[in-house]
């Protein structure tokens, strides 16, 4: 598939569209968002969950991974859409699959819960990728090239704060109840996890 981009005298708010849009509609890319969104309400304490006293802690929390998880990807996807690595689709979007699924089923049952943000960094190189993918098929002009990809990683972050603005205010109020914690959080990563397997799946048969 081809996508048309009018950049017109300045390609770079063009390609930011396309990145918020790629985000915005990228199921596998949000649901890896919202598996690290469902727990950042909540501190892990002698084998349980507790609410986070405030909102600004729970804010640290997501920033943190999500800002390694910025670099990272930006990183790879800078690699890959200039050409300089270029890895196989296939294997890239079943990584991704299996990044999701790792990271629902961490929520359920914890195996690693300090210094998630090497987590967030680890598999933001793998989505990066996927990202690259996208912004290949948009094309990158020949003479705005370091423009255009600035602008798709800058719409992808814009596209990932919206979420994270959006979700973790919402996830602060319901953090109070005990069902969220024993049920709301372990069912809804659960659900995620199941998605997710059926992706690998099917991506792993393709």
């Amino acid at each position: 598939p081809t996508v048309a981009v009018d950049g017109g005298p300045a390609p770079f708010t063009g390609f930011v569209r396309e990145g918020v849009r790629h985000i915005l509609s990228g199921w596998d890319h949000l649901a890896f968002l919202l598996s690290l969104l469902l727990p950042a309400a909540l501190l892990r304490h002698e084998g349980g969950w507790q609410a986070t006293p405030d909102l600004r802690t729970a804010l640290g929390h997501v920033l943190g991974i999500v800002t390694a998880f910025t670099l990272a990807h930006s990183l790879t996807l800078a690699l890959a859409a200039l050409g300089w690595v270029t890895p196989a689709s296939r294997p890239v979007e079943a990584a991704i699959a299996a990044s999701v699924l790792l990271a629902a089923l961490n929520n359920v049952r914890p195996v690693v819960v300090r210094r998630l943000w090497l987590v967030g960094f680890g598999f933001g190189l793998v989505h990066g990728f996927g990202f690259a993918g996208a912004l290949t098929e948009l094309g990158l002009p020949d003479g705005d090239r370091l423009a255009a990809l600035l602008g798709f990683n800058a719409g992808v972050e814009l596209g990932q704060l919206l979420v994270v603005a959006a979700v973790l205010p919402l996830l602060f109020v319901l953090r109070r109840p005990r069902w969220y914690a024993r049920v709301g959080m372990p069912l809804g990563s659960l659900a995620i996890a199941l998605v997710a397997g059926g992706w690998l799946v099917q991506r792993l048969s393709a």
